[in-house]
């Protein structure tokens, strides 16, 4: 193209851009090469066999949850923090029509073997609690928690929000569970848990 063939209009624009012969600056290089040296020498003294301590300072035997040894506590709020409130709320008020109140149930604080089964097997279906009906569907904890944990469990929630039911016995959870170790169903709601009252 001859410069008698560019149009006035075209004249007045700028020209387009070309890179040159090195579009990437040598620092912007040099950069790149130091930083790949340097994940390659971290890579290769890492010690990946050894177990690490994680970034908010638990180890790893904290986060998976090992059970405490022998004779020693086992802190029911936090394993309701952990499995219960998102369902039954911080304050044991439950949500209405779905979830019940565990504040002044009579399920928390009548039987201790009939609240030790609703949570080994769970409920689903229909529940009357406080005269107000739910119809929500509670999971099952019998894979999840061991007898001692479901005691501590347990006896938490009869303590709590002016719930005055007796300490449940790790014992008394252990009967619980050899004696419905048949039941492979949660309890069908109020007809099917009568008989546990």
């Amino acid at each position: 193209m001859k410069d008698s063939d560019i149009l006035p209009q075209e004249a007045r624009e700028a020209p387009d851009p070309h890179e040159a012969r090195n579009p990437v600056p040598w620092f912007v290089r040099l950069l790149f090469g130091v930083m790949l040296a340097f994940g390659m020498v971290y890579i290769g003294y890492a010690h990946v066999d050894t177990p690490s301590v994680w970034g908010d300072g638990r180890s790893r035997d904290e986060l998976a949850g090992s059970k405490p040894a022998a004779g020693g506590k086992v802190d029911g709020a936090a394993i309701y923090a952990a499995s219960c409130s998102a369902c039954h709320q911080a304050t044991g008020a439950g949500l209405p029509g779905v979830f019940p109140p565990l504040a002044g149930s009579e399920w928390v604080n009548g039987r201790d073997s009939a609240a030790a089964a609703i949570l080994l097997h769970g409920v689903t279906g229909p529940l009357t609690v406080k005269g107000s009906v739910y119809n929500g569907a509670m999971p099952t904890f019998k894979a999840q928690l061991d007898d001692k944990q479901i005691a501590a469990l347990l006896t938490h929630l009869r303590s709590q929000w002016g719930n005055a039911g007796a300490p449940v016995s790790e014992a008394t959870v252990a009967k619980v569970r050899e004696d419905t170790k048949a039941r492979s169903a949660p309890y069908g709601g109020d007809a099917d848990l009568a008989a546990l009252k």
